[in-house]
């Protein structure tokens, strides 16, 4: 089987960071929105010698989804390594004036397509595989009503999946990334010093030293 990652959510911050340090090592399959940072992280890839594929879809549509892991058997037998990243992250505010909007989006995002993804990739990953999850404990805390819950519900389904396959595989692994200047920091911190964060490119390559 070829030695494949998927990564969900490859177009910007640590999705994009972390695609450009499996490579060339892995295939990155790239899945996201945005078709123009997925072409941009197509050419860095290209640029030290590996090879991507991309996926520009939105993750919440749970057909598009369960198509592109057909298609992904019918290719490549499986998945090596699944790193999931895609998240989406609504202003901060008080949990009295939650925006329906947003929190529709958030559990969506958040919530809900873990609900397909889960079932989806696992049969891919097989017994041999390992998922990767970044945590962002944020749940209870004031104004982060919209992503707190929602990032927190997301994170305990992970752990009863991580619960049941300890002794069976596919490995689940959950990481949690230091402060890193990226778009998802600046909406929760917009007069932050980045200068002072992490580099994003150092902090992927910490996380990645730390995926088997």
């Amino acid at each position: 089987m070829t030695k494949l990652a998927l990564i969900t959510g490859a177009s910007r911050g640590l999705g994009y960071a972390l695609a450009l340090e499996l490579a060339p090592e892995y295939h990155i399959l790239a899945v996201a929105r945005t078709v123009g940072g997925l072409e941009d992280l197509d050419d860095a890839i290209k640029a030290k010698g590996g090879d991507a594929t991309l996926a520009p879809m939105d993750i919440t549509n749970a057909d598009a989804m369960a198509h592109l892991c057909r298609s992904v058997y019918d290719r490549w037998g499986g998945v090596s390594l699944w790193v999931h990243t895609a998240v989406h992250t609504a202003p901060l505010t008080p949990a009295w004036q939650l925006d329906q909007k947003d929190w529709a989006k958030s559990v969506n995002t958040n919530v809900t397509a873990m609900g397909h993804l889960i079932p989806y990739v696992a049969p891919l990953l097989g017994t041999e595989g390992r998922a990767v999850f970044l945590d962002d404990p944020r749940g209870g805390e004031k104004f982060y009503g919209h992503y707190g819950a929602t990032k927190a519900a997301q994170m305990a389904l992970v752990r009863s999946w991580q619960a049941e396959t300890a002794a069976t595989g596919p490995q689940v692994q959950i990481l949690e990334p230091a402060a890193v200047a990226t778009a998802h920091r600046a909406r929760f911190f917009p007069g932050e010093d980045r200068n002072a964060l992490t580099p994003i490119d150092a902090e992927a390559a910490r996380l990645r030293a730390q995926i088997g």
